[in-house]
């Protein structure tokens, strides 16, 4: 269960940072496409805590921070390498891989900041608040999705747009998407028991 969930973990970073360039329109609001399976990481991380604790958790975020370095650094590589002449989608590619170095560095530092954030708050309100185990998510993603939509908004793009309604546009769908993914928290308990009646 532990591995399906990390691998689940990384694969969501990447796909984040794949489809991130793709603005999305929800009425009054616009947001990168990869907002929404972004923030489910958020749920994802929580999970991970319950089955590998706190420092496995650190553990998985630096992994997948790595994995995210790379893709930016071997994306460069290929859009930067001479492409033949029959290859004629070179700009669309670059489009879509040749995100600006002020954006990349946004993304990294707001994804492992949020992150670790998130594996503190969440490590502590498990410690204090044993039932009601929906509220670790709930307590750990309102802080880290706020700290994740501000560093990563004010980084990206302080001096070109206006910040504060891009934060807040970010933070309400993050917000909402966590509310939404609450019941996964229980996974694990809910497998534990399938295993349990198994056995008997």
């Amino acid at each position: 269960m532990g591995l399906v969930l990390v691998s689940l973990y990384v694969a969501c970073e990447i796909i984040a940072n794949v489809t991130a360039g793709r603005p999305v329109q929800l009425g009054s609001l616009v947001v990168p496409s990869a907002v929404f399976i972004y923030t489910l990481t958020f749920t994802l991380v929580d999970l991970i805590h319950e089955v590998y604790g706190k420092d496995g958790t650190r553990m998985v975020v630096y992994g997948a921070f790595l994995a995210n370095i790379l893709l930016a650094a071997y994306s460069y590589l290929v859009v930067h390498l001479p492409a033949p002449g029959f290859f004629l989608e070179a700009n669309a590619y670059a489009t879509v891989f040749g995100s600006t170095p002020r954006i990349v560095f946004a993304s990294l530092t707001a994804y492992l900041i949020s992150s670790l954030v998130d594996v503190e708050v969440y490590h502590v309100w498990r410690k204090r608040v044993e039932r009601w185990k929906w509220s670790r998510v709930l307590v750990s993603n309102a802080v880290s999705t706020l700290v994740d939509s501000v560093v990563f908004i004010f980084l990206a793009f302080y001096g070109i747009l206006p910040v504060v309604p891009l934060i807040k546009g970010q933070y309400l769908i993050k917000m909402a998407i966590t509310i939404v993914s609450l019941p996964l928290i229980y996974i694990p308990s809910l497998r534990s028991r399938v295993v349990k009646a198994a056995a008997r």
